[in-house]
């Protein structure tokens, strides 16, 4: 066998080992992806004051959230057939105002995914499923 054909052989072979080395990194790096932070009951309710307002419209702060909403969606924590339109229900705020709370409708009633905003350090601290059906979740008090 001539010796540029060894070469070739082994640079074939070095190509598709590197190629399959990228493949294997890109699947490792895709599957690592982290999920939006779920919050728990208590963390929740650490964000919470005893009564919670309403933002108007004129009010509210102009957080962009759509990044985390896309996260959420990619998750199928939200439902991508509701209308971005009709995405936000209502925007809450703490009586300190370091929080604010911002209700995504879901596909059920009385349902929704709260996203919590910390508005000192304007970031996404995570996120609720709130279900107001159950009788130990009350959102207004």
């Amino acid at each position: 066998m001539p010796i540029h054909r060894h070469f070739h052989l082994h640079f074939t072979f070095l190509l598709v080992l590197v190629t399959v080395l990228i493949i294997i990194a890109i699947i490792i790096k895709l599957r690592s992806k982290k999920a939006p932070k779920e919050l728990s009951l208590e963390k929740f309710d650490s964000t919470r004051s005893a009564k919670m307002i309403e933002v108007a419209d004129s009010d509210k702060n102009m957080f962009n959230i759509w990044p985390f909403v896309n996260e959420l969606k990619g998750f199928k924590i939200v439902s991508k057939k509701i209308n971005e339109n009709e995405l936000i229900y209502k925007v809450y705020r703490n009586t300190t105002e370091t929080f604010e709370h911002i209700l995504l409708a879901t596909e059920k009633e009385n349902e929704f995914i709260v996203i919590i905003i910390n508005l000192t350090t304007k970031k996404v601290k995570g996120y609720f499923p709130l279900d107001l059906n159950k009788k130990n979740l009350s959102y207004i008090s």
